[in-house]
């Protein structure tokens, strides 16, 4: 039968060194990780609160709301983050912006709450320093993405100065922006982004379900 041979003082204390690295990280994975998992959720759910907005016209239908044209707009169909269209005269002044190395024209159309973002056409393009071209004053007709003055904080300024201008007549104190070719379920890397925060969120409350069952 062998026997065992005495450890060294060196090796003692390399065991007992061990022993309490292995005790501190016990208790790491009981009382560290469901906190963790706790944040990680907050987190992963405030995430996708700020894309629910955006997700929930990814969902919605892609007939759009017909909101009529000048002298019959249909302002009892009107709701915000809904896909929309309607048929106007332009208003003689407008708005230019620069987004994504493009150029786009906030217009909007005559007697009515009504502004629309498009891209800038032929003969309206700006230059910077320079006072703004006049929107083309052809009528058209639009399709896109519709919301409330209120569900577009980006254009907060834009819609306030179009008001301004005095050839809008908002509608129960507010105006209407309408994005032209944003359409449901056109924004996939959208929806791969929800689904990556939800995967998130379930897995670090499955980690938070397995640390509390360690305690």
């Amino acid at each position: 039968m062998s026997e065992q041979l005495p450890q060294s003082p060196s090796e003692e204390a390399r065991a007992r060194r061990i022993a309490e690295l292995e005790f501190r990280l016990s208790r790491r994975r009981v009382g560290v990780r469901p906190m963790a998992a706790v944040m990680a959720i907050a987190v992963g759910l405030v995430l996708l609160g700020m894309q629910w907005k955006d997700l929930s016209y990814f969902l919605s239908p892609s007939v759009p709301l017909t909101l009529g044209a000048e002298g019959a707009y249909r302002f009892e169909a009107l709701v915000s983050n809904r896909y929309a269209q309607v048929h106007g005269v332009p208003t003689v002044r407008g708005a230019y912006e620069r987004a994504d190395g493009a150029l786009y024209v906030l217009v909007g159309l005559r007697d009515s709450p009504f502004v629309v973002r498009r891209p800038a056409l032929p003969g309206e393009q700006w230059t910077d320093g320079r006072p703004p071209p006049q929107p083309d004053q052809r009528p058209f007709a639009v399709r896109g993405r519709l919301l409330a003055q209120e569900d577009a904080p980006r254009y907060r300024d834009a819609l306030a100065l179009m008001e301004r201008m005095g050839e809008l007549q908002p509608r129960d104190g507010r105006l209407w922006l309408l994005i032209e070719g944003e359409r449901p379920g056109a924004d996939r890397g959208l929806l791969l982004v929800c689904l990556a925060l939800v995967t998130f969120v379930v897995l670090n409350a499955m980690l938070l379900v397995r640390g509390l069952k360690r305690r």
